[in-house]
């Protein structure tokens, strides 16, 4: 597999496709980057890019038939075309992501029953298929929502599904958001720049932060239950929140530098999440670009909150009972979508959604934080039981040496490493370092890049060269 943090990337496929897009015609830019993205992810992802191809067909298609029925007033065409849409990407999706799992819960009820089980083969995963799926989606549904025109060119279209910084892990890019960019853009060397340094940004979080949090959080989770005690369990926990932040945060950001390079302007992911003062705070600067897909064509349709107070719980539990669902096929993640879908609710209940009045922010801001590290828990947990197992430990107060194999990963660059990216949580809420990094202005700013960037790149480099990088959490979703 082929991710931007590997050699093959940085060092041959990247500077190559740079070269190559800057020296051909503008009229041939969008072809050039169509073709290394369907190589991009047919070398990650070998025969599957043919389930991308079926998305980029039938949501073409189904654009054109929405567009055709806009224009004549033809209603049901219209619901023909959103529903071919809806139905064959999420077909794909259940298919591919779920079909799995849920033989395995018919198997496993039938034999506990004694009503026999089904042959199965287990289905490979297509990489990025939970968020080509949702892109390729957007554009049908923009079309019949009136917010943009259909692209009569299918090779356009298909590269704004298939562009292959986002492709895999996001953001999701919605049609709306980067039409007028697939059609006409220009890529100028100070964008380029501005691209480069956010590339490097994200680089630099991945492989140097998020994978020597990962070491911790990974020797934590794989030990056995009776090794577990209370300072073991924390340690994980909190390493692992520090890698999922700083994975996924560390891919967005190399995602849009990579947009930047190209001419593209793609929307931020995330905001800081860890400084929010409420669990609807943390989901308007978490995953950003999920939130407001789900937002916008599932919570909205099912009513939002018009529809008096039960069916506005109703609805955020439903939504977030898919938010989990969507990450991944297995009873953790539902359990984890129920979970902050229950908080959302208190939080109405209660009266502590809203950010801009909140007082106490910093008792807050640690409350958050503590319910957000124990959602991580069943999260990143094999199983419920799992879970449990990790909880019990941690609210167990007893046992405060490491057990020895987290205590071989806990080497001094890891600590080190560790401890100086749990500051992050105590940065100003508004300090977002991705685009300030990009835009900052000053002697600050400046030293700050040559500092970041310089010796987070060189380090970067060599633990990359030496082979130790690992792929991001977000491709197994």
């Amino acid at each position: 597999m082929v991710v931007f943090s590997s050699i093959e990337f940085l060092f041959l496929f990247l500077p190559l496709l740079l070269g190559l897009y800057r020296l051909v015609p503008r009229r041939f830019e969008n072809g050039v980057l169509l073709l290394a993205s369907l190589l991009f992810y047919t070398w990650s992802g070998g025969a599957f890019v043919a389930i991308l191809a079926v998305s980029i067909v039938v949501d073409y298609f189904a654009g054109w038939l929405v567009a055709w029925a806009r224009d004549h007033d033809h209603r049901r065409a219209l619901r023909l075309g959103v529903g071919l849409s809806v139905s064959v990407n999420l077909s794909l999706l259940a298919f591919f992501k779920y079909a799995n799992f849920f033989v395995q819960q018919f198997n496993d009820l039938g034999a506990t029953l004694g009503l026999g089980t089904i042959a199965w083969t287990n289905i490979g995963l297509p990489i990025g298929i939970s968020f080509f799926t949702f892109q390729s989606m957007s554009y049908t549904l923009d079309l019949a929502r009136g917010r943009a025109e259909h692209l009569r060119s299918p090779l356009d279209f298909a590269l704004y599904v298939a562009l292959f910084p986002q492709l895999i892990c996001g953001p999701i890019v919605r049609y709306h958001e980067i039409a007028a960019q697939i059609r006409d853009r220009h890529s100028r060397l100070d964008e380029m720049a501005e691209g480069a340094v956010r590339f490097l940004h994200g680089l630099v979080k991945k492989v140097v932060v998020a994978d020597a949090a990962g070491a911790l959080a990974d020797a934590v989770f794989g030990l056995p239950s009776d090794q577990l005690n209370t300072a073991t369990a924390w340690l994980g926990v909190s390493a692992y929140t520090l890698q999922i932040y700083f994975d996924f945060s560390g891919y967005s950001d190399m995602a849009i530098g990579l947009g930047r390079l190209f001419g593209f302007t793609f929307p931020e992911n995330f905001r800081r999440p860890y400084s929010a003062i409420s669990i609807t705070d943390f989901w308007r600067r978490w995953h950003i670009t999920l939130s407001s897909w789900l937002r916008d064509y599932l919570y909205i349709p099912l009513g939002g909150s018009h529809g008096g107070v039960a069916a506005t719980y109703r609805n955020l539990v439903i939504v977030f009972l898919l938010t989990g669902f969507w990450h991944g096929a297995n009873w953790t993640f539902l359990v984890w979508g129920a979970f902050h879908g229950v908080l959302l609710v208190i939080e109405r209940v209660t009266g502590q959604r809203p950010v801009e009045t909140a007082t106490f922010t910093g008792l807050r801001r640690l409350m958050v934080l503590l319910l957000v590290m124990l959602g991580w828990v069943i999260f990143r947990a094999d199983s419920v039981t799992h879970a449990v197992e990790l909880y019990a430990a941690m609210f167990s107060f007893s046992g405060f040496d490491l057990a020895p194999v987290v205590a071989v990963a806990m080497t001094h660059r890891v600590a080190f490493i560790t401890a100086l990216a749990s500051l992050v949580v105590l940065l100003p809420r508004d300090f977002v370092a991705g685009p300030q990094l990009v835009s900052g202005r000053g002697a600050a700013f400046t030293m700050g890049r040559v500092v970041w960037l310089g010796c987070g790149a060189l380090i970067a480099t060599t633990l990359i060269a030496s082979g130790n990088f690992s792929p991001f959490l977000y491709f197994q979703f």
